[in-house]
This record gives C-alpha cells, structure tokens and sequence, in this order.
C-alpha cells in the first residue's frame, strides 16, 4: 500500500513469481501502480523460468531483477529501494491490531475447511498445486512461524511449502489451527515490549518484529481469501464470510488469485 509516488519504469525489470502466492501478486500490483515496467516470469508454468531464477543465486519468490542483482519481495522497503523508486510506503497497523487480525482469521480459516467435502479437500486449485487443505494448513503455519520468530526462531522460506499429514481430515486441520491461536494468546499476553521494535531473524534478513507481524497478517489474511474463492467455486457460501472492512488497514492485494 502507498501513498504519493513518482515512478520510474525500466523493461530490463524482471519479476519472478508462481501462481497462488500472495507476495507474488502483491509485488506485481505494486510495481504496476509505480509505472515500473516489467518482465513476468512464471517459474511455475515457464519452463525456463526456475532455472532463470536459479541462475540468480534465488531459491524462492517472489523476486524483482534487475542488470543481474535480485531482491527478495518479502518487504517493500527491499524493493523501494532496490528499484530506487520515489514513494512513501504506509506505516503498518498497531501490533494489537495486528495481532487481532492474525486471530480473526484463523478463526474463519477453522470455519471455512469444514464447509468442504473430503474430496474436494484434497483436490488442486486452479493453475497451482495448491489444495483448499493445503492453503488452509498454510494459513495456520504462516501464523504459527510468525509467533515463532518472535520467539527467536528463524523464519525460513522452506517453512512456507510444508503440508498437512496426508491421512488429515478438515477437522484435524481445524483442530491444529486452534492450537496455533492459543499460542498466538500466549506469546502475546506474555510480550513485554509491545512496540516491537526488537529485531528477528528471517531469510530475507534481521527485521522489526512488528514488519514482520505485519507481513504474517497480511499473508494469512490473503490465503482466507483464497480459501473463500475455493468454497465459492464449488457453490458454498463462506460462513460468516470476511469482508473488506475486515481487512481494512492488511495491505492485501487487490486480486485474490493470479491467473
């Protein structure tokens, strides 16, 4: 999310991606609304473009290149001033909100893998090999890792692709969600500085703890739009669905899937 910009554009950029990810799709919005002009590569669907991507010295996306140097997508801030471009990104939401929405959608996320049948729960969505059981799983440990790294354990991209025990059912996956927001609770209620501005260790660098909540709400609150996608390509309703006031102050993408 911005607010005033000059923009810059240079067709040399390259932006490596892969369907269904969220920073890919919020990466993409933002430098198109920056006026940069750029290559897109699919390391999913190109078959080029993972070994592209790995002739970088990149192992995971979304990733802006330019003239052979690359940035991770993770922060803004990264490709603020990787691409030297003139624009003031906005100041995230307070940690206790941020914490809120952490909460609010994790709870929707238990709600929405049970309104999916057993077949459906393991089948691919669309152009990615992502499964309504799968993104919810993800939702959770997006969550989960974020709590984690406020804990002083390192948040690492490999994180990001695990999946649920093949034998899991929606109210396995449910069940662990809440797991995962009592330790939510817990860390919170047990944080001394609630500032956080302490730093912590991720693989796109050492970070404040409250970017990197901020990242870990946004994340998860874009795959619960997702998962409300899935539901309502099959025909179901959401339940208790979210909406945008919900996720007002998430810098989310503007799409929910990229085709």
């Amino acid at each position: 999310m911005t607010t005033t910009t000059t923009t810059t554009s240079s067709a040399r950029v390259q932006v490596f991606w892969q369907p269904g990810c969220s920073s890919c799709l919020r990466t993409k919005e933002f430098l198109t609304k920056q006026g940069v002009d750029f290559e897109s590569i699919d390391v999913h669907n190109d078959p080029d473009g993972m070994a592209r991507l790995q002739a970088l010295g990149a192992r995971s996306v979304p990733v802006v290149a330019l003239g052979g140097r690359y940035t991770l997508c993770q922060s803004f801030t990264d490709v603020v001033k990787f691409l030297d471009l003139k624009t003031k990104l906005m100041d995230p939401l307070p940690p206790e909100q941020l914490v809120a929405k952490i909460d609010m959608v994790i709870l929707a996320a238990a709600r929405y893998i049970r309104q999916f049948s057993e077949a459906q729960l393991h089948e691919n969505f669309r152009n990615r090999n992502r499964t309504p059981a799968g993104t919810t799983f993800h939702i959770f440990r997006v969550a989960q890792m974020g709590v984690q790294a406020a804990q002083g354990i390192e948040l690492t991209f490999e994180g990001f692709n695990e999946v649920p025990p093949a034998d899991w059912l929606a109210e396995d996956i449910a069940a662990w969600g809440m797991t995962v927001r009592e330790d939510l609770h817990a860390w919170w209620a047990k944080e001394t500085d609630r500032t956080l501005q302490y730093t912590v260790p991720t693989y796109y660098g050492q970070r404040p703890m409250h970017d990197v909540l901020e990242r870990t709400a946004w994340h998860a609150a874009q795959h619960s739009r997702q998962i409300m996608l899935m539901l309502e390509t099959y025909g179901t309703t959401p339940d208790r669905a979210l909406t945008a006031e919900d996720y007002a102050g998430l810098p989310v993408p503007d799409e929910v899937w990229d085709r």
